[in-house]
C-alpha cells in the first residue's frame, strides 16, 4: 500500500546527516558532561558546540540557552520557572496556546495566579488591542504561540513587541513550529524567552531549547543532559538555518499545490485561518458536514497520515483552537490538518487528493445523500 506523510507538524522524521553526527555519543563518547574527566570533558565541549548552533538558529548569544528534554517542558520552564520566581501574579496568554503552555497556565492559576486569556479572531490572530489593555504592572509574563501549530496563523509579532516593551513585561515565544520555517531572532521578536523542539526540525524527540534573555531569572533545574539528543538538535538546528529559504519555498509550492486542488476538486471545503499571515506548511481545512475523525481514520487506512489538530491533545476531543476562531459547528467537527514537509512531492499530493474525494464521495452515497444535502454536485472529480 503507498504511504504518504502530510503530519510533519506532529513530528519529522530524523535526518540522516543527523543521526551520523549523534550516534558517537551512544556508545564511543559516553561521558557525563559534568564530569570533570576527559570523557566528561568531550561531552561537555560537544553541548557547547550545540549551544551555538542553537544561538546562530535564533540569534542568541553564548550562556542564553538552556537545553530541555522537549520543547513542552521549555514552555512549562519559561512559564512555571519565572512565574514563581516573580513577585508579580499575573500572566497573560491566549485561548489558542498548544496544550503545554495551556495546561501549565491552568496548573499555576490553582496555585493563586491570575491568567488573562486572550481572544482571537477568525483568522487566528490575538487581539493585540486587548492586549494592550492587558497589560499592567502586575503582569508577569506574557507568553504566546508564535506560530500556531494547528492552522499555521503567524502572530503579529511586531505590534505585540511594542505592546510589550512599553511595559517592561517579559514575552515567552513557544517558536516550535516557526523554527525552521522561518527567520527567528529574538532580539527582533523582542522575546525575553523563546522555546524550541528538535523534533520538529528533523531532530531526535528527547531534546529541546529555551532561550532566556540576561536580567531573566528562572527557578533552577537540574539533571544530567541528554547529550545525544542535544547534540542532534544542534545539528538539525544548523541544517535548518542553512536551508531555511530553500526549505520553506519548497513547502509553501507543496502546501498551495495541495489546498488548491483540494478546493477545486471539492468547492465547499474551507480554509480555517489566516491564508496571509500563515507558516509556509500548513493548511488546516474543514469538509463541513463530515466529520474530520473519521476522514481521518479513512485516509489512514488508505496509508495517508493527517491530523484532526495538535498530536498532544487526546483524540476525543474538539480543537480548542478552531473553538475560540469561532469557526461554525460544521467546520469545527469537520477539520482536518496537512503539514507538508522535506519529503512532500505533487505525486504523493495527488494521491491524497485522489483518495480524499473516493472517501467523500462513499460517505455521501452511503448516507444516501443524507449526511451533506445537495453537496454532491459540488465534487468537480
Amino acid at each position: 500500500m503507498k504511504k504518504v506523510y502530510l503530519d510533519y507538524n506532529a513530528t519529522t522524521p530524523v535526518l540522516s546527516e543527523v543521526l551520523d553526527v549523534m550516534m558517537p555519543f551512544f556508545c564511543e563518547k559516553f561521558g557525563n558532561p559534568s564530569s570533570s574527566h576527559s570523557f566528561g570533558n568531550e561531552a561537555a565541549s560537544a553541548l557547547k558546540l550545540a549551544a551555538e548552533q542553537t544561538m546562530d538558529l535564533i540569534g542568541a548569544n553564548e550562556g542564553e540557552i538552556i537545553f530541555t528534554s522537549s520543547g513542552s517542558e521549555a514552555n512549562n520552564l519559561a512559564l512555571t520557572g519565572l512565574a514563581y520566581h516573580s513577585k508579580k501574579k499575573r500572566i497573560i496568554s491566549s485561548k489558542i496556546e498548544h496544550s503545554s503552555t495551556y495546561e501549565t497556565c491552568r496548573s499555576l492559576k490553582k496555585d493563586g495566579f491570575e491568567l488573562t486569556y486572550l481572544d482571537v479572531n477568525r483568522d487566528g490572530l490575538i487581539d493585540v488591542k486587548a492586549l494592550d489593555q492587558a497589560l499592567d504592572d502586575d503582569a508577569a509574563l506574557v507568553s504566546l504561540l508564535l506560530v500556531n501549530n494547528e492552522t499555521g496563523t503567524i502572530q503579529d509579532f511586531e505590534s505585540i513587541r511594542e505592546i510589550v516593551k512599553k511595559y517592561d513585561v517579559p514575552l515567552h515565544y513557544d517558536a516550535v513550529q516557526a523554527a525552521g520555517k522561518m527567520p527567528l531572532d529574538v532580539d527582533y521578536l523582542g522575546a525575553s524567552l523563546l522555546s524550541l523542539s528538535a523534533h520538529k526540525i528533523y531532530g531526535p524527540k528527547g531534546a529541546g531549547a529555551l532561550y532566556l534573555r540576561p536580567g531573566i531569572k528562572l527557578e533552577p533545574i537540574s539533571g544530567t543532559h541528554n547529550v545525544p539528543g542535544i547534540v542532534g538538535l544542534g545539528a538539525a538546528c544548523v541544517i535548518a538555518h542553512d536551508k531555511l529559504d530553500v526549505y520553506a519555498e519548497h513547502c509553501r509550492k507543496m502546501r498551495d499545490y495541495l489546498e488548491n486542488g483540494i478546493i477545486e476538486a471539492y468547492p465547499p471545503a474551507t480554509v480555517n485561518g489566516s491564508r496571509e499571515h500563515r507558516i509556509c506548511n500548513t493548511a488546516n481545512i474543514s469538509f463541513p458536514g463530515f466529520s474530520g475523525r473519521n476522514l481521518s481514520e479513512e485516509l489512514n487506512r488508505r496509508g495517508i497520515a493527517v491530523s484532526t489538530g495538535a498530536a498532544c491533545t487526546a483524540k476525543d476531543e474538539v480543537s480548542r483552537v478552531l473553538e475560540a476562531m469561532k469557526v461554525s459547528k460544521l467546520e469545527l467537527f469537520g477539520a482536518l490538518r496537512f503539514s507538508v514537509g522535506k519529503y512532500s512531492c505533487k505525486n504523493d499530493i495527488d494521491y491524497v487528493i485522489e483518495q480524499l474525494m473516493e472517501i467523500l464521495k462513499e460517505k455521501t452515497e452511503a448516507l444516501g445523500g443524507s449526511e451533506i444535502i445537495n453537496l454532491q454536485e459540488h465534487f468537480s472529480l
